[in-house]
């Protein structure tokens, strides 16, 4: 099923070793985008949905479709969780 994104806060996200590093200074909360993280964070902009993500980095990623959904789903779930982001 297809989810609009919603844009709740951006965090500060900071270059490091070639990784992004997104700080949540509210939460006091950081995390590491590793692989396709770094994409998906790129692509993100509000009303963007799902499909476009995995159509995106199927472009750049040598991936199954459902393999690339599961994985967008899981991000965009854990971003949620995070109040960075609503799926609509």
């Amino acid at each position: 099923m297809e989810k609009k994104v919603k844009i709740l806060k951006r965090p500060e996200v900071s270059e490091l070793a070639g990784e992004k590093v997104m700080i949540d200074f509210e939460s006091g909360k950081y995390f590491m985008l590793k692989g396709s993280a770094n994409e998906i964070w790129e692509m993100l902009k509000d009303g963007i949905d799902t499909k476009e993500i995995v159509t995106g980095l199927m472009e750049i990623y040598d991936v199954e479709e459902s393999v690339c959904l599961k994985s967008v789903q899981e991000f965009l779930t854990t971003l949620k969780e995070n109040g960075f982001i609503d799926l609509v």
